[in-house]
């Protein structure tokens, strides 16, 4: 029944879909397409062939039998260069190959199998012997390897806050591993130094900072762990070398919607989890910050130190904003640290349009703002940004002198390792610079205000839709809620269908959904709600016609559920 929706869908897509006129002729989207469709021409390193030729390669089974017999030690023996060379024309064959039918809407977002069916199909390459395999056997694990991978890039991949592929940070990433840069001294990664000053600098621009700091951590947990560890700093600077002993306990304020690495960090930084406390929110997600005020007097009479507000701004299922000016006024007056969680949402500062759902970002400590979420930059890339200059450094700084010496011949005060609690740091800097310089502050803009349009449009499809029940009516972030009711509950209110029985649809409906590959989505549950859709927008490929497809798959996928 699955695969059958699928097939019917592919069916219907024939028919003509208008495109609303204000999502027209979208720059971005159309410089991804014409940069696909042209692929495999200009990217193959080789001379150009026709189309009936460029068709046939990417339909036939890649000869590499000259690869059989050749091994990976052979690119450092004479003549390896050549060899290297044939063997990388090779590999951005297969690279350029996926990209391309990825961005098909007629081939599946993924080919499912259970984990046990997956290891058994792909035993003849998984395991990891004590010989070498040959290159041509490295190729085809290569080949095999992307041929079960969940087609991120695909225009209905609408499964996390991050989707689709950025072919100008794709391609950075690329340049990345090639120079294989550790970010953590000047000395060994000049360039990409320079540039993670530039960019920092302009990120902390957006927020309002003129002066900060700021570091490119491993994903927005780690930068939001980078928040509490500046605040505990700032407030037991002593701590850093005596440990939690003898202070007053202190505690953090977060909603009750807010990102579960808050409470991580607080575990990690020998706070403890009891001493994050939650805040209520309103119906839409939003911290209520008379709860809040309430709960820090609380705190107060029971000795403990309140010590840091986390604001969320783009939550991860509603992609609510918390009252940020608001919750500085609080913060001001408790003499507290207010960190803002803008892992998702911060990325609306570059939109004249949207901006104003960050109002008072300026008056926070730090900030964490991930653009690997909708920038659309390739995983991973978020950023730590902090107003006070010197802290992240006090904080962190152990002064490894087989590393940070003073005495280099340049400024070392560029050499950024101490300032991080990692010592390696991978190099996520030149994808974002890259696509910023290929993009400008226009093409972001643009990019960020069709996130938001499109969020917008399927809005009002699900509105006007019989079986769909939206969560809320206004949105603030590209988040789009809603419930699917199946046909015998239609004639209910949605108050008189038992929960219980509402929170089995969307798993079953995922279900079928992942077995026919043709869209991914993600559901859950959230506080007493039972389990729900969540769509948030972040894909340069999407379109309104694959928001259609969607509510059409649903229909199709759960019209037969007998739960």
């Amino acid at each position: 029944m699955a695969f059958d929706c699928g097939v019917f869908q592919k069916l219907k897509r024939a028919r003509s879909v208008q495109e609303p006129k204000h999502l027209e002729g979208n720059t971005m989207t159309t410089a991804n397409d014409d940069v696909t469709k042209s692929m495999a021409s200009e990217l193959t390193f080789r001379p150009p062939m026709t189309s009936e030729n460029r068709v046939s390669k990417f339909c036939r089974s890649p000869d590499w039998s000259e690869f059989e017999g050749m091994y990976a030690t052979d690119f450092l023996k004479s003549g390896g260069s050549q060899k290297m060379c044939r063997f990388l024309h090779e590999i951005a064959d297969v690279l350029q190959q996926y990209l391309v039918k990825q961005k098909d809407r007629g081939g599946k977002v993924l080919d499912f199998h259970h984990p046990h069916q997956l290891r058994e199909m792909m035993a003849h390459c998984l395991d990891i012997h004590e010989s070498p395999r040959d290159l041509e056997q490295i190729l085809s694990d290569c080949k095999e390897t992307l041929k079960y991978c969940v087609k991120s890039g695909h225009p209905r991949f609408l499964n996390q806050l991050g989707t689709g592929v950025d072919i100008i940070g794709v391609a950075g990433e690329w340049l990345a591993a090639t120079a294989n840069s550790n970010m953590f001294t000047y000395e060994v990664a000049p360039v990409f130094t320079l540039m993670e000053e530039i960019i920092l600098k302009r990120m902390r621009s957006l927020v309002g900072w003129e002066e900060g700091d700021g570091i490119f951590a491993p994903g927005g947990a780690v930068s939001n762990f980078y928040g509490v560890l500046m605040a505990r700093h700032r407030t037991y600077p002593d701590v850093k070398r005596d440990g939690m002993i003898g202070i007053r306990q202190p505690v953090l304020f977060v909603s009750e919607q807010s990102h579960y690495s808050l409470r991580r960090a607080a575990g990690l930084l020998g706070i403890g989890t009891n001493n994050v406390i939650s805040v209520k929110c309103d119906q839409r997600g939003k911290m209520i910050t008379e709860d809040l005020e309430k709960k820090i007097n609380l705190a107060k009479q029971d000795g403990k130190i309140p010590m840091l507000v986390n604001a969320t701004c783009g939550t991860t299922v509603f992609g609510a904003y918390d009252p940020v000016e608001e919750i500085a006024d609080i913060c001001e007056k408790y003499e507290m640290w207010l960190h803002i969680d803008a892992a998702w949402g911060g990325s609306a500062l570059l939109s004249r349009k949207h901006r104003h759902l960050l109002q008072g970002a300026h008056r926070a400590d730090s900030l964490t703002w991930n653009p690997h979420k909708m920038m659309g930059v390739p995983l991973q890339c978020s950023a730590i940004l902090t107003r006070h200059k010197g802290l992240l450094l006090a904080a962190n700084q152990s002064n490894a002198a087989y590393l940070f010496q003073k005495d280099k011949l340049y400024d070392v005060t560029y050499d950024t390792g101490d300032k991080t609690v990692q010592c390696g740091r991978h190099n996520d800097i030149f994808k974002l610079w890259l696509m910023w310089r290929s993009k400008g502050d226009e093409g972001f803009e643009d990019q960020m205000d069709r996130n938001f349009e499109l969020a917008k449009y399927l809005l009002g499809k699900v509105k006007e839709r019989e079986g769909f029940h939206l969560i809320l009516e206004e949105i603030e972030g590209p988040n789009v809620c809603f419930w699917y009711i199946p046909h015998k509950w239609r004639s209910l209110k949605r108050e008189d269908i038992p929960d219980e029985d509402l929170h089995k649809v969307a798993p079953a409906i995922k279900a079928r959904m992942m077995e026919s590959g043709t869209v991914m989505v993600q559901y859950q549950p959230l506080n007493t709600m039972p389990n729900f859709f969540r769509v948030a927008i972040s894909n340069m490929a999407v379109s309104t016609r694959d928001l259609d497809f969607l509510l059409d798959e649903i229909e199709c996928l759960g019209r037969d559920l007998n739960l």
